[in-house]
């Protein structure tokens, strides 16, 4: 095994692990970090297509590259984003939770 072929496994496993945190955990902030571990899973995957060309001898594409770059940025201001709407969350309604609150009791008549 090379090491594109291992970084390929480990981009795979981090997207496999987010999307299962994503599917799993109900809280908002876990489910932040689950996308940006799908996130990065899917860079790494991007990274490994472009070895992979060059390896090959067919040249280094330097598109594939440029995507990472970019996502990086445009994946970080999301996060930033959406940490951000999470505490004005926290700060309105007293919980970061998305979960409806329970009706009150009703008294016994």
């Amino acid at each position: 095994m090379n090491a594109v072929t291992l970084y390929g496994l480990c981009g795979a496993a981090l997207v496999g692990l987010g999307l299962y945190g994503l599917i799993v955990n109900p809280q908002p902030l876990r489910k932040i970090l689950s996308f940006n571990l799908v996130g990065s899973g899917v860079f790494l995957l991007f990274g490994v297509v472009a070895r992979r060309g060059a390896a090959f001898g067919m040249g280094g594409d330097p598109v594939p590259q440029a995507l990472v770059i970019t996502g990086i940025v445009v994946a970080f201001s999301a996060t930033a984003l959406a940490v951000a709407l999470l505490l004005r969350l926290h700060e309105a309604a007293g919980s970061a939770s998305l979960a409806a609150p329970e009706p009150p009791a009703k008294p016994d008549a």
